[in-house]
């Protein structure tokens, strides 16, 4: 992590964000405590296809309606 005071990052601002395009996280100080921090922004995450679950879901073997009951009750698990 990179610590900088806001005089130098807002002469660096670019040459900032660009580290943190990077991944790297940098913390701005005002009078040597920190107040800010920059960092990488989290990629947006890509839809749940809820059509394709539901497919393998209704591959999946099918189990008993009391299995787990009956394993249970036998010490089996």
């Amino acid at each position: 992590m990179t610590t900088v005071n806001i005089a130098t990052a807002k002469a660096h601002l670019s040459e900032l964000v660009s580290k943190a395009e990077q991944g790297e996280t940098i913390e701005i100080e005002r009078h040597g405590k920190p107040v800010a921090r920059l960092m990488p922004a989290e990629h947006p995450r890509e839809p749940i296809d809820f059509a394709w679950l539901d497919s393998v879901i209704n591959q999946m073997q099918k189990t008993e309606a009391d299995g787990t009951r009956r394993l249970r009750d036998e010490d089996r698990y």
